[in-house]
């Protein structure tokens, strides 16, 4: 339940840096506001047992202030801000959001593109893993202060889920689920492939 809200002044952030860009463009001097923020991974969670997406479902307190719920559908995901490498800290991600422990060689990269590009221009890198119920160790849920939902979404629905309007969700995760729809028959015969080894 989200109470006793307050908006005051940003003063001072570990995670987000206002700038102000002057340039000249074909002559003309143009001004632009925007902010630093941290670069991110993401993870495409597909749950191989019971073909399904694993997502995440979280408050945002930016989308409460659009639209009064806050709360949004979202890939497992987390800023880049520690010493170690991007699959390093998807592998982090995937354990502390989700319960899943994924090898690191597990975890693939699909892309990378770059977010919010009229104001911060941050890179998020996009992973794919597959989980089974061999892999949970946890509920997931984050770290500390976290709250957050592990939600489970049919690949069925996904196409329906995606064009959903009620429900908030980030463009990384509608990209995502379209990839996998693109691609499932490659990427369930090579998990068919690789089982047949083990």
């Amino acid at each position: 339940m989200i109470t006793n809200v307050t908006i005051v002044a940003c003063e001072n952030s570990n995670f987000v840096k206002p700038k102000r860009m002057t340039y000249f463009q074909n002559g003309v001097s143009k001004i632009w506001d925007m902010v630093e923020v941290h670069d991110s991974v993401a993870i495409l969670l597909y749950h191989e047992e019971k073909d399904t997406f694993v997502v995440v479902k979280q408050f945002r307190p930016p989308v409460y202030l659009k639209q009064g719920d806050g709360y949004t559908y979202e890939l497992c995901a987390g800023i880049v801000d520690k010493d170690k490498s991007l699959v390093e800290i998807a592998h982090e991600e995937i354990l502390e959001e989700c319960g899943y422990h994924v090898p690191l060689e597990k975890i693939e990269k699909i892309t990378s593109f770059y977010t919010a590009v009229g104001f911060a221009g941050s890179v998020q890198t996009l992973y794919f893993a597959q989980v089974n119920e061999t892999m949970r160790v946890s509920e997931g849920g984050g770290v500390d202060v976290e709250v957050i939902e592990v939600v489970e979404i049919s690949v069925n629905e996904a196409k329906r889920f995606v064009m959903d309007e009620t429900k908030a969700k980030t463009p990384g995760l509608m990209f995502g689920f379209g990839w996998f729809l693109e691609n499932k028959e490659v990427v369930t015969k090579a998990s068919n492939a690789r089982k047949g080894k083990d």
